[in-house]
C-alpha cells in the first residue's frame, strides 16, 4: 500500500442502524490490539454514542472516553466529533460528515444507512474521491440475516 493510503471499508446497512452495529465492529478491532477514533461530526450524537456504548449490552465492557479531556490519547476507543487522532488509533470509523485525511489509519470504516438518500450521496461521493486518491476500497453490505457479504 502507498505511504499515507489506507485500507476503506464502507459498510452498506439496511437493517440495522450505525450504532447497533458499531459495537461489535469495535470490539473486533480491539481483538486485533488496535485502537479506533469513531467520528460523528454532531456532538449531541457523540454524546448519545457514548451512552448507548455503556449500555449495549449487560454482558460487556467497551472501553472508551469522549474526546475533549486530558485523557484523550489514553483511550482505546475514542468518540469525536473532530476527526483528529487525538489517541493515535489504527482504526478509524466515520459515522457521518466526510473526513478529508486519513493518513496514518491503517483502516478507515464509514458506515451509512443505505435507506437514507443523503447517506448513500455521501458514502458515494466519498467512494469517488478515496478511489481517484489511490485508497484500496471495498464495499460491504449487510445481508438478511445481518451478517455482512463482501460486494467487491
Amino acid at each position: 500500500m502507498a505511504e499515507g493510503r489506507c485500507e476503506v471499508w464502507f459498510y452498506h446497512l439496511e437493517r440495522s442502524s450505525p450504532e447497533e452495529v458499531l459495537p461489535d465492529l469495535l470490539e473486533r478491532t480491539l481483538a486485533r490490539g488496535w485502537r479506533a477514533l469513531v467520528f460523528v461530526p454532531d456532538r449531541r450524537e457523540v454524546e448519545l454514542l457514548d451512552e448507548r456504548l455503556w449500555t449495549y449490552r449487560d454482558d460487556s465492557f467497551l472501553p472508551h472516553g469522549v474526546s475533549g479531556g486530558p485523557m484523550d490519547a489514553r483511550h482505546p476507543v475514542l468518540l469525536s466529533d473532530k476527526p483528529q487522532n487525538l489517541n493515535g488509533a489504527q482504526a478509524f470509523f466515520v459515522l457521518g460528515g466526510e473526513p478529508s485525511d486519513l493518513g496514518g489509519y491503517e483502516r478507515t470504516m464509514v458506515l451509512f444507512d443505505g435507506r437514507s438518500e443523503p447517506d448513500l450521496a455521501r458514502a458515494r461521493r466519498m467512494w469517488s474521491g478515496l478511489k481517484a486518491s489511490g485508497h484500496e476500497v471495498v464495499y460491504w453490505r449487510q445481508s438478511e440475516t445481518r451478517g455482512w457479504t463482501r460486494q467487491g
